[in-house]
């Protein structure tokens, strides 16, 4: 579809003088999952990896645990005024036997950084959904693959090059090995259809796995990665409390400020070792 970027004019100021030029901008756009014709979520996203996007939400909100769950992901017939498919609507059909609990998938039109939960009682909530907790143990990663990755994921941000717009989540094997990067304008969505790579790869539980995101991580990541069995999520920048709260809760290593050489440990510092 190559709709990820799109070019509008800009007056660029600066000492030297100014200029009007055409800018690259990543795309915004809403996309509509539907279960079976039902309406389920709206999000904003920049399209492409839907259908990953589609597994790695259904997976995090405790709908769907394995790729055998989801029978058929298709485009529905959403147009623009000009007649053509917009590719903004994905229907999903599960599996016999799949249930859906009343509210769940529910995301706000304007997304918050909790998607509007809160308190202890939101902790427990993640930590009896996910299908696959995590071990107390490993795996055991060093510091240094770990302060490599945050640079691995940003040499494979190719649409952020280009915008400077995009954020990004990344898994890597323990020892620093990149498996997949996906970009998206919303972190939440870049973490879903990187989980969803993950599913319809086959991998979940992500138990031997890093995941890395370029900003802030927030509630709403440590959830996911919780509810993906991933053990570890490290952030460029810094983490909420309550994604403190929920990784401590839930047996997360929660690293952030991975920068270079340097990172703050918040949680699960058994699973990081000293040295190359």
């Amino acid at each position: 579809m190559g709709r990820v970027t799109a070019r509008r004019p800009v007056l660029r100021i600066t000492p030297e003088g100014n200029v009007r030029r055409p800018d690259t901008l990543a795309v915004e756009e809403p996309i509509e999952i539907r279960l079976a014709g039902r309406s389920l979520t709206v999000t904003m996203r920049t399209p492409g990896h839907d259908v990953e996007l589609a597994h790695g939400f259904l997976l995090a909100e405790g709908i769907i645990g394995s790729r055998e769950d989801i029978v058929a992901v298709r485009y529905c017939n959403g147009v623009d005024e000009s007649g053509a498919n917009t590719y903004n609507v994905l229907d999903v059909a599960l599996a016999d036997g799949v249930d859906v609990a009343d509210g769940a998938g529910t995301r706000n039109f304007l997304t918050s950084s909790a998607c509007g939960v809160c308190g202890k009682e939101s902790l427990d909530q993640v930590r009896t959904r996910t299908r696959f907790p995590l071990a107390t143990d490993g795996p055991a990663v060093t510091a240094e693959a770990l302060a490599s990755m945050p640079d691995a994921l940003r040499r494979r941000q190719k649409i952020f090059d280009t915008t400077g717009g995009l954020h990004a989540a990344g898994l890597f094997t323990p020892d620093g090995v990149l498996l997949a990067v996906r970009e998206d304008v919303g972190r939440h969505n870049a973490v879903d259809k990187v989980l969803g790579w993950a599913l319809i790869e086959d991998r979940v539980p992500l138990a031997e796995t890093v995941l890395i995101v370029s900003g802030r991580a927030s509630f709403e990541l440590a959830q996911k990665a919780v509810m993906a069995g991933v053990p570890m999520l490290g952030a460029v920048s810094a983490p909420s409390s309550l994604a403190v709260d929920l990784a401590a809760d839930a047996g997360l290593t929660l690293v952030g400020f991975l920068r270079g050489g340097s990172m703050n440990v918040y949680t699960g510092a058994d699973r990081i070792k000293a040295g190359g």
